[in-house]
């Protein structure tokens, strides 16, 4: 997987965090996979870089959760685990209750009309079964749930969870057995805000996230057969 891996590069980021970028997206989308070995130098000479950066880059991974380091083996990507997905799930689900519940009181005509369109988007990048485009369509219609709430500390709560959350829901979203259950999740979201009814947008939001947990649970089960 490996060998299909891109710089991006940014003259306003130090190389470090151009390669931290690049490997950390790579892991997170799943083209480098649970379990596949960090190697520095296939990875310097895929990204043209040195060492160095590679080296920096594995580290900071390490730091974040998303790397492993074995012995006598080195860096590897980090196994998504059970425990791990119920950790960000449990604190994701709250989060997502507040939102809603907050979002009900304050979303504005104007937020809803975006939330409308981005429903819509939503089911468009289903249409395509390119799980990027549908993960991508998922984080930007959640995100102004997020930002109808005008509460800048949740944002920002949320903004810091929703790279770990993202891991785990490309692992949902690339389960195509699921993307009408999704589909029809926000519409049932989006219409209970448009009614205000706080009690029906906090149930549905609960059910969004346990419906994730029991794909994911399936998928890492599914996954673990096969190795």
């Amino acid at each position: 997987m490996q060998d299909n891996l891109q710089v991006s590069m940014d003259e306003f980021l130090p190389l470090r965090d151009v390669v931290f970028n690049t490997l950390r997206q790579a892991i997170l989308t799943g083209e480098l996979k649970p379990g596949e070995r960090l190697m520095e130098i296939h990875l310097a000479k895929k990204l043209g870089v040195s060492r160095t950066p590679i080296r920096e880059a594995i580290r900071k991974l390490e730091l974040e959760g998303l790397v492993t380091m074995i012995p006598r083996r080195g860096a590897e990507v980090a196994q998504i685990t059970e425990k791990s997905m119920n950790d960000v799930l449990e604190v994701r689900r709250a989060l997502d209750v507040l939102c809603v519940e907050l979002a009900c009181d304050r979303i504005t005509e104007e937020e809803l009309e975006q939330l409308k369109a981005a429903c819509e988007a939503f089911e468009a990048a289903v249409k395509t079964k390119d799980a990027k485009k549908i993960a991508h369509a998922d984080v930007a219609l959640h995100d102004i749930i997020v930002c109808a709430t005008g509460n800048q500390r949740l944002i920002q709560l949320v903004n810091n969870l929703s790279e770990q959350m993202y891991r785990y829901r490309f692992e949902y979203i690339k389960d195509s057995s699921q993307h009408e259950r999704l589909v029809e999740e926000h519409r049932v979201i989006y219409q209970s805000l448009v009614e205000k009814d706080k009690e029906a947008v906090s149930q549905a939001a609960k059910t969004h996230i346990d419906n994730q947990e029991i794909s994911i649970i399936r998928q890492i089960r599914l996954d673990r057969q096969k190795s």
